[in-house]
């Protein structure tokens, strides 16, 4: 999203330049974490790079040196340390979640995934009812690992599924099996992981609809309490949009998205599942994913590893994309802050617009200008808002809302 470029030497084309020390404006640090603070840890390590994947992620092959495995713990305790030192004197006053993302986490050690759970409590304190997620992939994980990270402290797992179709997995460039992504979930159950998370991705080409709905079986019977569901995007670069400008593969087909939507809304919904975010939905209030809540409602975070973005007090800033960059970066003792952005009043209005109504619990109507009431009143009339929410003085998207969300969003912006 677009951020105000301020004019100084050196400025990037996609942001000004982060100081040496990573320090903030004291604007952005008057009130940090009063909106909830959270940290997200970037693991950019994959065993294989799935068909589908643009993220910031490297297999051993594509990793280079300067970066590995062994020592990536320790370099994420010392940006750790320098985030300590740039928010020392207002620091948050607890950390409400912590999500390790990557890449694939669980390739890391058990033990450096605890080091660094233990580092960020340590520096700031977790909360005593600290939500704290790591991804993984499914075949990364066995019980007695599951077992070592909920004893360190992990609460939550979100293990990557995409599909229960064995020709789907394939398309998708998935290394696990069919049943793996269910069996492990049931594992982390047993390991006493309070929420598990299914990943499901929807619209593969070659996916027929029976083979969504033996997903969502799956996943059902799984007994999780969280599940995400997303439609396939394809990213420029990626093994999958290569083939399909080939015409070796069809490419991914709207109708055919909204219908496997409708397709998830109705067994997950069957199933005690409730949507809270458009491609969310938990069966309790407890197990939605907090950490992405702090996302979706402007708080503040602290993104830790080679291109984790941030966000304190409306200042934004991601890091050196590379893990060697990274590493060298804080050797030297700099921060691996590659750019930042200040985001204008208007931009942060946008952004808040585009966010919260997503979720299930809408958006104030108060916060609309004149032409975002206006185009409110389109949306209710053709029914992409829900009648009495609105009546309440909130804009709540409908099932066939959640189908446009896109559209909704910029019919209610200048």
């Amino acid at each position: 999203m677009p951020g105000t470029l301020v004019a100084m030497p050196g400025v990037l084309p996609d942001g000004e330049t982060v100081p040496v020390d990573g320090s903030l404006p004291a604007t952005a640090t008057a009130a940090v974490g009063a909106r909830g603070f959270g940290v997200y840890v970037h693991v950019p390590f994959c065993a294989s790079r799935c068909g589908y994947c643009d993220f910031n992620t490297y297999t051993a092959a594509e990793l280079g040196g300067g970066a590995s495995r062994e020592g990536y713990a320790d370099t994420v305790l010392a940006e750790l340390a320098l985030a300590a030192r740039v928010l020392g004197d207002s620091p948050p006053p607890r950390v409400d979640t912590v999500f390790v993302g990557g890449g694939t986490p669980t390739l890391l050690p058990a033990d450096d995934l605890a080091r660094i759970l233990d580092g960020i409590d340590r520096t700031w304190g977790l909360a005593a009812d600290a939500e704290v997620t790591t991804e993984a992939n499914p075949e990364s994980v066995t019980p007695e690992s599951l077992k070592l990270l909920r004893s360190a402290g992990y609460t939550r797992i979100s293990l990557g599924m995409q599909s229960a179709s064995p020709g789907v997995l394939a398309i998708l460039d998935r290394k696990h099996s069919a049943g793996r992504a269910t069996a492990a979930a049931l594992e982390a159950r047993d390991a006493g992981f309070e929420h598990v998370n299914l990943d499901l991705i929807y619209g593969t080409p070659g996916e027929r609809a029976e083979d969504f709905a033996a997903s969502l079986e799956q996943v059902v019977a799984a007994g999780v309490d969280h599940v995400s569901a997303y439609a396939l995007i394809v990213e420029d670069g990626t093994r999958l949009a290569a083939r399909m400008r080939r015409g070796e593969l069809a490419y991914p087909s709207d109708d055919v998205a909204a219908d496997r939507y409708l397709a998830a809304e109705a067994a997950l919904d069957a199933a005690g599942l409730s949507w809270y975010e458009v491609s969310n939905w938990a069966r309790t209030d407890e197990a939605r994913c907090r950490h992405n809540l702090l996302y979706w409602t402007g708080a503040d975070w602290w993104g830790l590893g080679p291109g984790a973005h941030s966000h304190v007090g409306g200042v934004r800033w991601w890091n050196v994309k590379h893990p060697s960059a990274y590493a060298q970066r804080l050797a030297a003792g700099a921060s691996p802050g590659l750019a930042r952005e200040v985001l204008t009043v208007d931009e942060a209005h946008m952004e808040d617009v585009m966010l919260r109504l997503r979720l299930a619990s809408g958006l104030p109507l108060a916060v609309l200008d004149g032409v975002g009431r206006a185009g409110a009143e389109r949306a209710l009339a053709d029914g992409l808002l829900d009648t009495d929410a609105y009546a309440a003085g909130r804009a709540v998207l409908t099932l066939r809302g959640r189908l446009l969300a896109d559209a909704v969003v910029r019919d209610l912006l200048p």
